[in-house]
Parts: structure tokens; C-alpha cells; sequence
């Protein structure tokens, strides 16, 4: 499913003047019109104009009253902020658009772009999954991420906590791509405030949506999409059952992607939805090795390597091929969803966070401490604690697993 396998859906057009572009984005940004809407729209008038000039006859005729589309007073607010964020707009059809996103249903008309572009010319394969990621998720979302930028792909996530953070942080040095489900400006969670610096200056961050729009609920499915669009495949590394990784692996498969998951312990919840996924038939991971036989059945291998992309900005040296060690960098301390350097964080705090790392497969008190980044002083008293309310249990040879 790589770019060169694509051909261009676009039916129309793209704009060529600026006020064209405004008009493509006053369309986009009218009330009730999203990207199917845009399509069909342009599909049907001759101009983008005509579009805009038919809205409020086509909102009447639907029990809409008092219909205006957006206003080109918004619309250039909008371009104003973008640009003085630092992001680039690109519309479908154009020679700079990510052709895998514009091959996919209902592909989003408008992308805010932030950062180095070039990052889209490796293919990309997407890494999601738990919020709470366990130390062994979180080591193994590290080892794929680092594994896949060696063998030439761009890492694609959405920026969430646990296995998204984990997963960018691990591709940053060979090239990632956060793909927001609010504006391209907004970094969410605030606490991913660092790493989506070191995004915007080492790889790149893409929205849809609005610059300067606070993510809700209803944004995180259409982001989804794109995480799929934008990548070869899916990996899922945890899980729940219901959780939005499983929302990515759905669309994945609609858009004719491969997906993939990590297997989990059976008592593990986090493992629920990866578990499920392979019982349907995703392809198993064990390590970067099965996701790159996968990819490469029946195609080549991508040329890039990790050396061009140092020589491209951010001076790195690729890793090792077999089990890349974690490099220390912007990002690294939350990478690993740790505080760092800051004060301890209060008990009920470092209680979630020994818990969100734990889980049914057993881990090593030290794996625990470096995870978390703090000293054993700090957090010993409330491991301390959480064995004797009956959550964690100690195991021979030091181990930790969550009850």
C-alpha cells in the first residue's frame, strides 16, 4: 500500500490562487460540511464558488434556515495563524499532498502541515495503543519504533499518552509524523508540550482541523483515519476492547491496510484488543523483523535509511539493526511518560503511574524504576503500599505484577 501504488482520486482541480485556496478552506470550514460533503460539492458545481454560492439553497431545501457559509474573513484568520505557527496548507491535488491520505475514502480537502515535510517521503507505518501503557508495552512500542526507522519507515501516531508518546520519541531521530486531532498548533496533552516541539523541528505534525482548535471527544475518530491513511499499516501494541487503537485497526482494514498486533497476557486487559484482533487474523508481532516480512512481501524494501535523514537536520547516527538501544534526546524523559527531572509527584499520583505500567505479566523492580525515572526512595513506600492493599504482588527475583 505504499505512494507508489496509488493513483490520484482527485477528480478535480486543485486551486491555483489565492482566492481559490480561500474558498476551498471557506467550504471546508462551513457548518455541515465535511469532507464528504466537500466532494460531492465540487463534484457537482463547476467551481468552488458555485459551491459556496449553492450552500444556502442546498441548507434550505434541508430545513436549514438562516444558512451562511463560512465567512473569507475567518477563513483568512485562519491562514494569518497557521502561518504564524509556522504550518504550511496543502488541498487535496496538489503536488505536496501525502498521496496514500489522498487515495483513501472521503480524503480531508484541506491538511495544516507543520515541521519537515520530507518526512512523508518514507512510508509510513502506524504504532498506536494504550494511554496507560504497561513497561513491556512501552519497551516494546521503543524497540519497534527505533526498528523501523533503521529499515527505512516513518513512524506514525497520534500523540496521546502512553504508547503514541512512547512510539514518537523512539522514531524522532529518523522521522515521525503526529498526526493532531485538534489544531496543528495545540499540543494535547499539555504534558507532550516537549516532544511535540522536537515533532515540529525533526518531524511533523498534521491536522485537519482548524489552527488554534481545542480537540474534543468527536475529533479523535476522523484523526484516526488519518493515523491509517497515512501508513502501510497498523500496529497495535495494547489494547483494550473498545479502546481508539481498535477504531485505527477498523480503518485500516476499510482502506485496504495490513494490520498487525502485538500479543498480550490473557489477564492483562490492555491485551484484550490485540488478543481479539489476532484471533480475527492480524498478523502476529514478536518483533520489528514480522512487521518488516510483512511489509515487504511482494514489494521492495524502502531505500531510505536513517543515515540520509541525519545528514537532513537533526545529526543522528542510525542505531544498530537488532535491538536499537533507547537514545537520550528532547522528548526522552516523556517518552518513557515519567516526570524527570521535576519534583516527585504526590502519592495517589505515583500510585497511577506504578499501576499504569504494571500488569499481569510480571516486571522487574529496576525495568519499574527506570520506567518511571525515579529513585527507589520515592518509589518504594508506595510500592510498599500498593502490595499491602492487595494491587501489586511481589514475585521471586524481584518481580512486580499488578492483581
Amino acid at each position: 500500500m505504499d505512494g507508489n501504488t496509488l493513483s490520484s482520486p482527485t477528480p478535480f482541480t486543485p486551486p491555483t490562487t489565492e482566492e481559490d485556496r480561500l474558498a476551498w478552506l471557506r467550504l471546508i470550514r462551513s457548518r455541515r460540511v465535511g469532507p464528504s460533503t466537500f466532494l460531492r460539492l465540487m463534484s457537482e458545481h463547476d467551481s468552488v464558488h458555485d459551491a459556496l454560492d449553492a450552500l444556502p439553497a442546498i441548507a434550505r431545501a434541508a430545513g436549514v434556515a438562516d444558512y451562511a457559509p463560512c465567512p473569507a474573513d475567518m477563513a483568512r484568520r485562519e491562514i494569518e495563524a497557521g502561518l504564524k505557527a509556522g504550518a504550511r496548507l496543502v488541498m487535496l491535488g496538489m503536488p505536496d499532498y501525502p498521496l496514500p491520505l489522498a487515495a483513501i475514502p472521503d480524503p480531508p480537502p484541506v491538511l495544516w502541515l507543520r515541521g519537515r515535510a520530507q518526512v512523508m517521503a518514507r512510508p509510513g507505518v502506524a504504532l498506536v495503543g494504550a494511554r496507560n501503557a504497561s513497561s513491556l508495552g512501552a519497551r516494546m512500542t521503543r524497540r519497534l519504533a527505533e526498528g523501523l526507522g533503521y529499515h527505512g519507515y516513518c513512524v506514525v501516531s497520534g500523540l496521546a499518552r502512553g504508547i503514541d508518546t512512547v512510539a514518537h520519541g523512539g522514531a524522532l531521530k529518523t522521522g515521525t509524523i503526529a498526526v493532531m486531532a485538534g489544531g496543528v498548533d495545540v499540543i494535547y496533552p499539555a504534558e507532550n508540550a516537549v516532544l511535540g516541539a522536537a515533532i515540529a523541528d525533526q518531524g511533523l505534525l498534521v491536522s485537519e482541523q482548524p489552527v488554534g482548535l481545542q480537540p474534543q471527544a468527536r475529533h479523535f475518530p476522523r484523526r484516526n483515519r488519518l493515523i491509517a491513511g497515512l501508513s502501510r499499516a497498523v500496529i497495535v501494541v495494547e489494547a483494550a476492547e473498545g479502546s481508539g487503537s481498535l477504531i485505527t485497526a477498523r480503518d485500516a482494514l476499510d482502506q485496504g491496510r495490513e494490520v498487525m498486533a502485538v500479543p498480550g497476557h490473557p489477564m492483562d486487559a490492555r491485551a484484550a484488543g490485540c488478543n481479539a484482533l489476532l484471533r480475527e487474523g492480524a498478523r502476529l508481532v514478536r518483533g520489528v523483523e514480522d512487521i518488516i516480512d510483512a511489509l515487504n512481501e511482494g514489494s521492495e524494501p524502502p531505500v531510505a535509511r536513517p543515515e540520509r535523514m541525519a545528514t537532513e537536520g537533526s545529526g543522528a547516527k542510525a542505531p544498530p539493526a537488532k535491538a536499537p538501544p533507547a537514545k537520550a534526546g528532547p522528548g526522552a524523559a516523556v517518552r518513557s511518560g515519567a516526570p524527570g527531572t521535576g519534583s516527585p509527584p504526590d502519592m495517589l499520583t505515583l500510585h497511577r503511574m506504578i499501576l499504569d505500567r504494571l500488569g499481569a505479566a510480571p516486571v522487574a523492580e529496576d525495568q519499574l524504576l527506570r520506567d518511571l525515572d525515579l529513585p527507589h526512595p520515592v518509589v518504594a513506600p508506595a510500592l510498599l503500599f500498593l502490595e499491602l492493599d492487595g494491587r501489586v504482588q511481589r514475585q521471586p527475583g524481584g518481580m512486580l505484577a499488578r492483581i
